[in-house]
């Protein structure tokens, strides 16, 4: 893929320099030069150093042959506007943008653009260690960021059927049981059993 990436801080620069190593053309974009000291130093894609929501530095860092734009400054601003300019003006299908404030997220909804917000993230890695949950993984479907999660039940929850089991705030989808098996809530005569992990999810932006 050809890949544009606009912010080389630790996130932008570390990005820049895994998606080189697997093979994808990279060019990153940042209005300080110095930055580009955080790349690899076997990086071997383009940098460019300009205003990132100027159309001609947008044009020269290659955006127009670009298959992603990934948006990585610490500016919330910044990552809307580039991203906007990237849907609408270069007609960039994959736009990602990282943001801070996760009340901004509905602003990048109504644009169509997909975020990740490492507030929500640390947010919900920390509510996952402190309720018993392990194992989450997050997924980007569409313009949301779901988060799975596989669930210690309660003790007294064991023999009850899967379809009346609740847990707050959060999606049960189903039960993983002993033997690797998956077993859907929608089954209605399913029960836990002693040793079977509830898997479920919620989005968090």
């Amino acid at each position: 893929m050809n890949i544009l990436i606009v912010g080389c801080g630790k996130v932008g620069s570390m990005l820049a320099s895994q998606l080189d190593q697997m093979g994808h053309d990279v060019a990153v974009l940042d209005r300080e030069e110095a930055h580009f000291a955080l790349l690899d130093s076997d990086f071997s894609g383009y940098t460019i150093c300009g205003v990132p929501i100027d159309q001609d530095v947008l044009k020269q860092a290659g955006i127009k042959s670009c298959d992603a734009v990934l948006a990585m400054t610490e500016d919330d601003n910044v990552n809307i506007m580039v991203c906007q300019m990237a849907r609408e003006i270069f007609h960039i299908k994959t736009v990602l943008a990282r943001i801070f404030d996760p009340k901004r997220e509905k602003i990048f909804s109504t644009f169509n653009i997909r975020t990740i917000s490492p507030t929500n993230l640390t947010v919900d890695m920390v509510l996952s260690a402190l309720s018993g949950t392990y194992e989450a993984r997050h997924t980007l479907i569409g313009n949301a960021t779901l988060s799975y999660y596989t669930v210690y039940p309660q003790k007294e929850w064991i023999g009850r059927h899967l379809k009346d089991l609740r847990l707050p705030d959060t999606h049960l989808l189903g039960a993983l049981r002993t033997n690797g098996d998956f077993t859907l809530i929608q089954n209605d005569q399913e029960i836990l059993r002693p040793g079977d992990l509830l898997v479920a999810a919620r989005v968090i932006d």
